[in-house]
């Protein structure tokens, strides 16, 4: 059996996708900035995807701008609400330490240009804590930016709370929404959103398009210059057939959001159940708020890099955290924040489903894990080790 468990990483394009895509490559070739009857056209298309986008988000047509990614979309919102918050004399942030990279990373090197970051715990569980977030706004607080849903752990941060207190200080808040859009409910007006990044390939759209949604009482200022695109913004001639694709299958994800969250959080649920089996493992992540398809687990005596090869030799691709950061031996910095040890950490497994999986495959997937498990812990001498310490070594960790 095959089974495609890394849908945090990247989905398959959906049938939606494919058929709003595939005509738009032959016949929407014009260049929407162009007057002629082509250019129109693709012009035309582009205003319906923008709509189509904004309704799913409760938002404007006006308030989304297309970009080529998350990552871009994040680094552009941050970017820009520092800007802002400069020209106030406003130079504190406030982020968490699970954020994905693409925010973290922008966030070190506004510190390099004199920017003050607080970064707040987020405990065992992965959730900040709203009084927490409270006691770290200042009078020169320009921005909160905390991810909607975690991708490695699929912790669900409260965001609607953490937008309305950010709304009462005065303060810009930004929330990385690539592993929600498209996965569960989003409204920026009830979540008091003011920014919001996704990525069209977490939701089954194709790779290279993404969002970002502003407020429109956010004055943005141009991101990449050369052109008067996405309202002069952001300079290049649009995507036309990823930008409709993109269209398409969030529209049509977000038509079956509820049932496609509750199947897929039935099979994360039997996932986790049968994981917590295995003797010394831990799901990592609030067990209450939790994204519909993502599964983190940790199990103590082996390697992830080995555990995920075994893996891909029964026809299960998994990960052992964020797609972005596989090369690197360091341990999730996620679970790191958790309070885990780096050889603990370094035993992860991420799971992440999508409407596409079955449950049949969930099935294979807890047949073939705990044997990999063991098998790895045999050949393991720091489990033989750890077997030495242990009065019972069959306990489960929860």
């Amino acid at each position: 059996m095959f089974v495609y468990a890394d849908n945090a990483a990247t989905t398959a394009m959906s049938r939606a996708a494919v058929e709003a895509m595939t005509p738009a490559m032959h016949q929407l070739y014009g260049n929407p900035s162009s007057l002629h009857q082509k250019g129109r056209e693709a012009n035309y298309a582009l205003m319906g995807a923008r709509e189509a986008v904004a309704r799913c988000l409760n938002a404007s047509a006006r308030e989304i701008y297309f970009t080529g990614c998350g990552t871009e979309a994040d680094n552009w919102a941050i970017t820009e609400a520092a800007r802002l918050g400069a020209e106030q004399g406003k130079r504190h942030i406030i982020s968490d330490t699970i954020e994905h990279h693409a925010v973290l990373h922008t966030l070190k090197k506004l510190e390099k240009q004199g920017f003050e970051v607080t970064y707040l715990p987020v405990h065992e569980d992965g959730v900040v804590r709203l009084e927490e977030l409270a006691a770290a706004l200042r009078p020169d607080t320009c921005l909160v930016t905390v991810m909607f849903s975690n991708n490695e752990i699929g912790t669900v941060q409260p965001v609607r709370e953490i937008g309305a207190l950010c709304r009462e200080r005065g303060v810009l808040f930004h929330t990385d929404a690539v592993q929600a859009v498209g996965h569960m409910p989003v409204d920026v007006e009830a979540d008091n959103i003011d920014m919001l990044s996704l990525s069209g390939h977490k939701f089954h759209a194709p790779k290279g398009v993404g969002a970002l949604y502003c407020r429109k009482s956010v004055k943005l200022k141009n991101f990449i210059e050369g052109g008067a695109q996405e309202r002069g913004r952001r300079g290049g001639t649009e995507a036309i057939p990823a930008i409709l694709a993109m269209a398409a299958a969030l529209e049509e994800s977000c038509a079956h959001l509820e049932e496609n969250a509750a199947k897929v959080s039935a099979m994360r649920d039997k996932l986790i159940a049968g994981l917590r089996q295995i003797p010394c493992s831990r799901c990592n992540g609030s067990p209450d708020h939790r994204a519909p398809g993502i599964v983190s687990f940790c199990f103590e005596g082996i390697e992830g890099e080995s555990l995920l090869l075994r893996l891909d030799l029964a026809g299960i691709c998994a990960s052992s955290g964020s797609a972005c950061t596989s090369g690197s031996l360091d341990p999730s910095h996620v679970l790191l924040a958790l309070g885990l040890p780096h050889e603990i950490a370094h035993g992860s497994l991420r799971l992440s489903l999508s409407a596409y999986n079955t449950m049949e495959e969930v099935d294979y997937i807890l047949e073939q894990v705990p044997q990999v498990v063991r098998e790895l812990r045999q050949m393991s001498p720091v489990w033989m080790h750890m077997l030495e310490k242990m009065e019972d070594p069959y306990r489960a960790a929860n």
